[in-house]
């Protein structure tokens, strides 16, 4: 019976420590929601990709008399190019993009936007009939 107590606390003490706090739980669901997201975005990218290379080749060997009825140029392109970016990039791909955009948010919040009043235009309010 002694081997079997022994084995038991050897097994419970190698346990890994958890932290059990908001900080913790936050953390994980944001590292969590990312790699699903991710997935997601990849998964839609892919089939993009796909249905992009499907009414490609639907236009390509369609009717020229059904014209109205087929996807656009525009539409085909887009939906290779960024099903491609989605499929290959997924959530590190958004992150930059977002990460891009925020930074001229911030360039254009810290002063780089030059203000004018109406006084400072010529003939502003003046017109011909001053």
């Amino acid at each position: 019976m002694t081997k079997i107590d022994e084995a038991a606390v050897l097994a419970q003490s190698s346990l890994p420590g958890a932290a059990w706090d908001l900080t913790s739980f936050l953390q994980n669901a944001k590292a969590q929601i990312q790699l699903w997201g991710g997935l997601l975005l990849m998964l839609l990218g892919a089939v993009g990709l796909v249905w992009g290379g499907v009414v490609l080749i639907k236009k390509l060997m369609a009717n020229p008399q059904s014209v109205g009825q087929q996807q656009g140029w525009g539409t085909i392109a887009l939906l290779i190019l960024v099903g491609g970016a989605l499929g290959t990039g997924g959530w590190s791909m958004i992150s930059t993009v977002g990460s891009g955009g925020q930074q001229t948010i911030t360039d254009l919040g810290g002063g780089t936007v030059i203000a004018r009043t109406a006084d400072q235009f010529s003939g502003f309010l003046g017109g011909p009939f001053k």
